[in-house]
This record gives structure tokens, sequence and C-alpha cells, in this order.
């Protein structure tokens, strides 16, 4: 039982990992499309890059939480219980994110793409900072005991949750500066570029701010101390973050933006492996933490689970490989003049 118990709090971090990395470019690219692009044709360049691909990306973030159902029911019915208001909050701001980048092209009204485009700009940014809010809080834990949660959506705006969501902006806003970097042939490439190269400084400053407030409001590096080998995973983000601006320097963007995703992967697995053996630990009484032992779903389901994982997972994989192999050129102002939807 124990076994698959953590096989899924494994692939619950994973989910998340792969889904941040993902997403996180388009949220980034989103957020920048209303601030570096100069005309209406540099905007729907922005938007066709990610078209074929930010819907696809969030099919990790449905998993992740059919993920949490299935093999952690407790926590996650406790958990949409007690975060209502905020996951609510996140729901509304992917609808329209998607109705957005749908909806800018049905009509040539200048005041129609202006509200699309200020719509996906402001959702992206509400759902960068707001899942980091959400794992701010999940990392120095609920104030819950057996009397319930005892928090609300404005104590969820704590200074760690806030920092580690202004974290998560930046890393994003970054990644997605770099994406448009390698995807656009065009000078707004090379402006996406130059805020990647400014940005970086603010990211940096802001993730040893973040990596010193954790040890004091959180217990995420209680797991570290007892096996300092886990400390390799810390490690390679900082490497991570350093190839970054090493290789944007270069105008090695591609290599650039690889390194900004291992940065993402490592910093989401470094929290993850803090968190072990809690999905949601509790700030006053670690007796009330949901742990993945005492909110897990049968043996029975989780075997089962385990099966259709490995089968099914591979086939996602392989067939995001394939868009974004089909996707993989630049997109050029030749491009935009399909009549096509982005």
């Amino acid at each position: 039982m124990e076994f698959y118990q953590v096989i899924w709090f494994v692939l619950w971090g994973t989910l998340w990992a792969v889904y941040f990395t993902l997403d996180g470019f388009d949220f980034g690219a989103a957020i920048l499309q209303k601030f570096i692009a100069k005309s209406d044709d540099e905007k729907r360049m922005i938007s066709r890059s990610v078209g074929p691909v930010w819907d696809g990306n969030e099919v990790w973030l449905l998993t992740a939480g059919g993920a949490t159902f299935a093999a952690f029911p407790t926590a996650y019915a406790l958990m949409f219980s007690y975060l209502y208001s905020a996951l609510l909050l996140i729901l509304f701001s992917l609808i329209f994110r998607g109705i957005a980048l749908e909806f800018r092209e049905k009509a040539e009204s200048a005041s129609w793409k202006r509200s699309w485009d200020n719509t996906v700009c402001i959702s992206s940014f509400l759902l960068s900072l707001l899942f980091g809010v959400a794992f701010g809080n999940i990392f120095q834990g609920l104030p819950m005991d057996d009397k319930g949660y005892h928090g609300s959506l404005i104590s969820l705006l704590n200074p760690y949750g806030l920092l580690t969501g202004v974290f998560f902006v930046l890393l994003f806003v970054e990644h997605g500066a770099l994406y448009i970097a390698v995807k656009i042939d065009n000078p707004l490439s090379e402006r996406a570029a130059k805020v990647a190269g400014k940005l970086w400084y603010a990211l940096l400053t802001v993730a040893v701010i973040f990596l010193v407030f954790t040890a004091f409001a959180t217990k995420l590096y209680a797991n570290y101390l007892a096996t300092p080998a886990f400390f390799v995973v810390p490690f390679a983000a900082v490497l991570a973050l350093l190839g970054t601006k090493i290789f944007a320097a270069r105008g090695s963007y591609l290599k650039a933006f690889f390194s900004s995703a291992t940065t993402i992967l490592s910093v989401t697995f470094t929290g993850v492996i803090g968190l072990y053996p809690n999905l949601i630990p509790s700030s006053l009484n670690p007796e009330y933490s949901l742990t993945i032992f005492n909110s897990s779903s049968s043996a029975y389901t989780l075997k089962i689970m385990t099966a259709v994982a490995f089968i099914f997972v591979p086939i996602v994989i392989a067939y995001q490989i394939w868009v974004y192999r089909v996707f993989r050129n630049k997109i050029t102002a030749k491009d935009i003049t399909e009549e096509e939807s982005y």
C-alpha cells in the first residue's frame, strides 16, 4: 500500500511540474503581448505562437486535478471546500483566458480586439499569481484542525503566499519572453530577448528572498536536512537559473528556454520533496495535516490507476511531442496573412 501512495505522490508532483513548465511559457507570452507587441500583426504573431499548444498544455492541469481526486480524495474534497473562493477565481481566469484566445480574431473592431487583449493579459497574470499564492500557502500550511479550516480568501494573501505568487509570475514571464525569442522571426523576438535579459535580475532577487523566507515560513527544509542528497534538486534549480542568463546573453535562446524550463521543473520538485509526506500540512497542529497516508484511496484503486497511468501517460506525452514537432517552425509575418484563428 505504502509503495503505491509514494508512487502517486511522485506522479502528483510530476504532473504539476510539467503543467507549470508547459503552461508557464504561454502565460508569460500572453502577459508580455500587451507590452512588447507594437502592432496588431505582432500581437497576432504572439497569439499564433501559443495557439496550437496552449490547450494541449492544460491537459496536464486536468490530469493533475484528476489524479488528486482519484488518488487522494480526502485531500481533494477538503481542499475544494477550504479554498473554494480561491479555486473559483482560478477557474474563471482559465475560462476567460481560453475565450479571449479564441474570440480575438472573430471581429475586426479595434475595441473588440483591445478588450480580448486585456482579458488574456489580466487572466494570465492572475493565473500565474494565484497558482503561486496557492502553492505558497500549501508550503507553509493551512490553519486547519479537527473543527475545519480557520482561514479566508484574504488570509491566503499573506506575505509568504504573495512572495511565492510574485516568484511564479516572474518565472513564467521570463519563460514566455524566451519562448517568443525562439518562436518568432521578427524584431519582436529581439524585444522579448531584451525583456528576458533585464527581467532575469528581478527573478534572481526574488528567488533568493524566496529561498531565505522559506526557511522561516515553512518546514520544507526538514526533509533536506534529514537527507542532504535531496539538495541536488534546489542546486539544479540554481544552476538552471544561471544557465538561463548565460545562454540568453550568448544569443542561444533555445538553450536558454530549456534552461528556464529546467528551473521551473526543479523549483516545483523542490517544494514537492519538502512537503513529503504531506499534501496539505496544518499550520496549527501537524496531527491534522493531510498526508499521502491518511487521505489516499484504497490499495486496489491505486493499483488500477497505476496500470492506467503507465498505459496512457506515454501516449499523451507522445502526442504532445508530435504537436510541438509539427508546429516547430518560427512564426513569420507571412503566417498571419492566412485566414485562420489566432
